[in-house]
């Protein structure tokens, strides 16, 4: 690879992280800073979050379609750019309808990069699984700093800040994106790069089935995978709170009596083992996308379900360190399981149309994503988590034997230009 591809694919990288990161940033500042400055409960300054996961979900599709028939480099420069300027712009708000808006255009740009980013990932370098496995890494990060980031903001700089600096920081990454990449878009603009019009390819009828069957068992397991990344995820500090108790007051403990600046407590403790899990278990994307590229996803995705299936069931009768301990393992299984989909998609996907393939498949998790917190609500009030982990261990065993149906090896598309 050379030094520019390098520069290429670090930036699309940071792109992921930015991605997860300008998603979740209104979630800390709502939790930190507007409750407070604002006078309204963190449940009313939540309505005005859901519009723009909405966007999040609904406008993958429009961006993969303008990506495939205009330019994914240009669609990328957009990206950046887009989603910074609207940061800036949601930071200086002065009202809750405002930010509202501001959050909807955030999530409209946050939706370029799914289908447009990965299928750049798939169609440019080899080893596939690998780099799908490291681009999802740089995502999960944003995800896990995202209280981090913000948090430090906000208390350097105040609530607008933890939009406006993050901003700031993406129109530059999106100028640097656009000059590194200015002769493909150029080629873009002109032309030179649009594919030749092709008579469609005849598949044989065993080829057409055998598609049919990998893409229903795709997007089959992305909803159910995305049902269990959402529930871990969003309700991990919160399984926390409950369970670690002990561990949180003697850490707590601990810090306070080492004499370090500031004061340690019981929540600052569980935050940071949450975050610590977040980091590590996002690390199995590596492990998964090297055996991806050796062995294929059917053994791969089948052995990532059989370890959420384990794990999740044993959850229910632990707490403290056994429950960290478990609570870690599910999460590996969690994170690990992000890329074997799109490690298909790329593998099957059509060149020309791979953007718009990648869109509906974030399109289809993103919009399950948003179902599952009620779900989440629903199960606690009624049976609490163990209740919520019975669930999740089906789920996972449903996912363990729809797997098992894929083929051995997936077959090449017939078509790959891209």
């Amino acid at each position: 690879m050379s030094q520019r591809d390098r520069f290429h694919f670090l930036l699309l990288n940071i792109g992921h992280f930015l991605d997860h990161m300008f998603t979740l940033i209104f979630a800390t500042v709502a939790a930190l800073a507007l409750s407070r400055e604002w006078g309204l409960s963190y449940g009313d300054l939540l309505k005005y979050a859901t519009p723009g996961f909405f966007a999040f979900g609904v406008f993958a599709y429009p961006a993969g379609w303008i990506a495939d028939k205009w330019s994914r480099d240009g669609m990328m420069a957009v990206f950046f750019v887009g989603i910074g300027v609207t940061a800036i712009v949601t930071g200086l708000t002065q009202s809750p309808l405002q930010l509202g808006i501001g959050l909807f255009a955030i999530g409209m740009f946050a939706a370029i990069y799914h289908p447009v980013g990965l299928a750049i990932v798939v169609a440019k370098w080899k080893n596939t699984g690998m780099r799908i496995a490291v681009n999802g890494v740089w995502g999960n990060l944003g995800v896990a700093s995202a209280a981090l980031v913000t948090g430090y903001l906000i208390d350097n700089g105040g609530w607008r800040a933890a939009f406006i600096a993050p901003g700031i920081f993406s129109i530059a990454v999106g100028i640097a994106y656009a000059v590194l990449r200015r002769q493909e878009l150029a080629a873009d603009r002109s032309g030179q790069t649009a594919p030749a019009k092709t008579q469609a390819a005849v598949l044989p009828t065993d080829y057409k089935r055998l598609l049919l069957r990998i893409s229903v068992i795709v997007f089959l397991t992305t909803a159910i995978s995305s049902i269990i990344f959402q529930s871990t995820t969003f309700a991990l500090p919160k399984i926390f709170d409950e369970r670690l108790q002990g561990i949180g007051t003697t850490l707590a403990a601990g810090l306070n009596a080492l004499g370090l600046p500031g004061r340690a407590d019981v929540a600052t403790v569980i935050g940071s083992l949450a975050f610590i899990v977040f980091a590590v278990a996002s690390m199995a994307q590596l492990v998964v996308g090297s055996l991806l590229d050796r062995f294929g996803p059917r053994p791969v995705f089948m052995t990532v379900a059989a370890i959420q299936l384990l794990f999740f069931a044993v959850m229910p009768s632990v707490d403290n360190w056994g429950a960290l301990a478990v609570a870690l393992g599910f999460m590996l299984g969690a994170f690990g399981q992000i890329p074997i989909n799109d490690y298909m998609i790329g593998r099957m996907a059509q060149g020309e149309a791979r953007a718009r393939i990648y869109a509906i498949r974030y399109v289809v998790s993103f919009t399950v994503l948003a179902a599952a917190l009620p779900l989440i609500a629903v199960v606690y009030d009624w049976g609490g988590f163990d209740t919520l982990f019975r669930i999740l261990a089906a789920t996972a065993f449903t996912i363990l034997i729809t797997v098992s149906l894929l083929p051995r090896r997936l077959p090449e598309p017939v078509a790959t230009a891209s």
